[in-house]
């Protein structure tokens, strides 16, 4: 983790041209990233390998995964682990209840590989958003701070001035619609990813 939310907060200050706190708050400018953050984990959420699970004793087909906390989805299962090519088995998920669709029972205390997704966070202790989203992230945040702005100061913008009404909506809009295309653009690459990465192996279920 290479920065946290308050250096996030200082990059977009700058962004919006704003050095000092005269607009917005740090406690708006925050809650302006973790929007944009929560639109980031719905097209390209932080990616996870869990390789501390095991197949129950007696041996069973069904894995609890409630340890994986904050998921989202689970990608892949690889078992038995450590094989070239992968061993990327077929399942299905139920609650926090994976079930591998195997034919033949799996061995107890194997060790069972989960590849899933959790959502990125950013706080006073650190940032998990890699750092080639970060720029997205902050487009998408300086994007709903202007609408913010557009809408607390709706009665109050001076006709001419250097930030009037239409020009924060064009610009908010301008920012937001590159916000949008950039993570279109990210979920484009991770569902190619999954497509052509081998989700499952094709041999003996």
């Amino acid at each position: 983790m290479s920065t946290d939310i308050s250096v996030l907060r200082s990059r977009l200050r700058i962004d919006l041209s704003e050095a000092a706190a005269d607009r917005w708050a740090d406690e708006d400018l925050d809650r302006h990233i973790h929007h944009a953050i929560r639109d980031l984990n719905r097209a390209a959420p932080r990616e996870m390998v869990d390789n501390s699970l095991t197949i129950a004793d007696p041996a069973s087909h069904a894995l609890d995964i409630a340890p994986l906390t904050g998921l989202i989805s689970v990608a892949a299962v690889e078992y038995p682990v450590g094989g070239h090519p992968r061993r990327l088995r077929h399942f299905e998920l139920w609650g926090s209840t994976l079930t591998l669709l195997t034919d033949a029972m799996p061995v107890a205390g194997a060790q069972v590989n989960v590849f899933y997704t959790v959502p990125h966070t950013a706080d006073a202790s650190g940032c998990t958003i890699p750092d080639h989203m970060e720029d997205i992230v902050l487009v998408g945040a300086a994007g709903y701070a202007l609408l913010d702005q557009l809408a607390s100061t709706h009665d109050r913008v001076t006709i001419g001035g250097r930030r009037t009404a239409d020009h924060l909506h064009r610009h908010a809009s301008d920012l937001l619609m590159q916000f949008r295309q950039d993570l279109t653009a990210l979920k484009r690459q991770r569902r190619h990813a999954l497509r052509t990465g081998e989700l499952w192996t094709e041999d003996e279920r």
